[in-house]
């Protein structure tokens, strides 16, 4: 009855195989460049500068004129200044255009 019992043990690791490989797929094709994602956007965020020409989320270009520790001022046409949370900004202006 030993054999029988070997047997039965390869068969419920086998069952958890393909489980186990979707964790894995999931991992490397979801979740890990979604960090990576996030990680460069957290970079990008700390290195934004005065003077440098930023898009918001909320697809608004600007020229940072003012920043503080969570926010910054950004003008756009005709002197109109809004203040913004440094989360709400998408990308650099430049990123864009050479994306294109």
């Amino acid at each position: 009855m030993a054999p029988q019992q070997e047997g039965a043990e390869g068969s419920s690791w086998m069952s958890f195989l393909p489980l186990i490989l979707i964790i894995v797929v999931f991992y490397f094709f979801f979740i890990r460049p979604q960090m990576k994602k996030s990680k460069d956007q957290k970079k990008f965020r700390e290195s934004i500068q005065k003077g440098q020409k930023i898009l918001t989320i909320g697809g608004i270009h600007g020229k940072i004129v003012e920043m503080q520790e969570t926010t910054v001022t950004i003008e756009v046409e005709n002197g109109v200044r809004f203040r913004i949370e440094k989360s709400a900004i998408a990308s650099s202006t430049a990123d864009t255009i050479e994306s294109k």
